[in-house]
């Protein structure tokens, strides 16, 4: 991942593998689970055993195998370096946490929903524009075509982890080796305008 250095650099951000709480923004006791609306699918015990894990070994270098690629179309891209088993734990999502009402104007265009709560004003986003992990670099899938769609091999899923929110990408099948990484950046709210993806 030696790339991931050289695009954080490029866009002035600092490495975190973390969710961050900063003053002016929203403070830890916003992110619980049980202000989701609807609720929210609990993580069980072995798979937040297995995220813990996955934490630590990225903690001692031991990081996926996933290169971070700059493609003159799309920017900075994320491509495996080997070969990805369906349902893998590709990342967390990372970066700051703040209330969607303090991001409706924002031009970061990498925010990703944290929480929907029951009441509005307490929604909140990561923003990944000052800190973030390679996550960050995945790239979105143009929902609006068929070819887009076929290219989506990983998905976000927001879990309850031991109360608090978090957002995971996981694998959606096998991936090969030297394939780009792709989502749906429209797998909840559907609001983000990806017409003009590749």
């Amino acid at each position: 991942m030696g790339t991931l250095a050289s695009a954080l650099t490029a866009l002035h951000m600092q490495f975190s593998d973390d969710l961050t709480y900063l003053p002016g923004m929203a403070p830890p006791s916003a992110n619980q689970a049980k202000f989701e609306q609807g609720g929210m699918q609990v993580l069980s015990k072995e798979d937040i055993e297995t995220l813990d894990q996955c934490r630590a070994m990225c903690k001692m270098g031991e990081c996926p195998p996933l290169l971070v690629v700059f493609d003159s179309c799309e920017g900075f891209t994320v491509e495996a370096d080997d070969q990805i088993k369906d349902l893998t734990i590709i990342a967390e999502y990372s970066g700051d946490v703040d209330y969607i009402k303090n991001r409706e104007h924002d031009d970061c265009d990498s925010m990703m929903t944290l929480l929907l709560a029951r009441d509005p004003s307490k929604s909140l986003v990561i923003c990944p524009d000052k800190r973030g992990n390679i996550a960050r670099f995945i790239s979105g899938i143009n929902n609006h075509t068929l070819d887009g769609k076929k290219k989506q091999n990983c998905k976000c899923v927001r879990y309850n982890v031991n109360g608090e929110c978090r957002v995971i990408l996981v694998a959606t099948r096998d991936i090969a080796k030297g394939e780009k990484l792709y989502y749906d950046y429209n797998g909840y709210e559907h609001e983000y305008p990806t017409q003009h993806f590749v």
